[in-house]
């Protein structure tokens, strides 16, 4: 091969000349490119390529531009739902409120003799010996020793037995402490309501020194009596709902259900002043 380049290396150089020369005026003449059809054989996959990394890039650039967008949108409904759910609970808060003025206003014209302040409580007692709540009213709201506390329908919660400048303790009517003359209305008997370890832990009280000659029944309402002067009377503590005779052999013993739910309590309102309070 090299010797027959040696040899006829003149006419293969001029034959080279020869057919660039005859290429370059097909490609002038005839605007004819032999190594048009290869080229475009070559970037055809290329442009294919091109092509499906361009579209899937402005998929990409779509689909981040309506994430975006619909975060912000996301964004703005969960603003607007917190915003209707405060209003929700506003609205339900001054709904009790309101619910709350109306009761102390249906008992401020039913007993117009007592002044009431309202209050709410803020802690329950822990203990299984005792029956206690804290309130958020104390000396600074002009509530008082010994002061009745009643719920928003006027049933006794229990009595005020320690007072701070903004707080105070409430001893309930189911505390083994708690005494208080009561009064059974239909039979008009009184009798001595105390508090009970044993009945505490089932939710009443005990009703007792009741001769056995009163007409007494379950069922009976029982209120306060107001003996002493010390609490008002007539606040509806119960519901009679046994009767048993005393080991004396002469008076009952009865236990009492409270009317006012001692455990769920939240609002009431103490009776810081009534006619004919010590």
């Amino acid at each position: 091969m090299k010797r027959f380049f040696q040899e006829n290396g003149g006419l293969v150089l001029l034959a080279g000349l020869l057919l660039t020369a005859i290429l370059s005026m097909c490609i002038y003449i005839f605007d004819f490119n032999p190594f048009a059809g290869i080229l475009e054989v070559v970037a055809t996959p290329f442009r294919y390529v091109s092509t499906i990394l361009t579209r899937w890039t402005e998929d990409r650039y779509e689909e981040r531009f309506r994430y975006e967008e619909l975060e912000a949108e996301n964004k703005a409904l969960r603003e607007r739902i917190a915003e209707l759910e405060e209003n929700a609970r506003n609205g339900e808060i001054a709904l009790q409120e309101n619910e709350r003025l109306k009761d102390l206003l249906g008992l401020a014209e039913a007993r117009p003799e007592l002044s009431y302040q309202d209050a709410e409580v803020t802690r329950r007692s822990t203990s299984n010996w005792e029956s206690t709540l804290m309130i958020d009213r104390g000396t600074a709201d002009g509530v008082s020793l010994d002061d009745c506390v009643i719920d928003q329908y006027g049933y006794l919660v229990g009595v005020v037995t320690e007072t701070g400048l903004n707080w105070s303790i409430v001893t309930t009517i189911l505390d083994p402490a708690c005494q208080m003359g009561g009064r059974v209305a239909r039979a008009d008997t009184d009798a001595m309501l105390e508090g009970d370890f044993t009945l505490m832990l089932e939710g009443r009280l005990s009703l007792s020194y009741v001769s056995q000659s009163a007409s007494l029944m379950a069922g009976d309402q029982v209120t306060t009596s107001g003996m002493g002067g010390v609490y008002p009377p007539d606040i509806l503590v119960g519901t009679l709902l046994t009767l048993d005779t005393q080991e004396d052999g002469i008076s009952w013993r009865g236990e009492v259900q409270p009317s006012a739910d001692i455990d769920e309590v939240r609002f009431v309102y103490v009776i810081v002043d009534f006619d004919g309070g010590g």
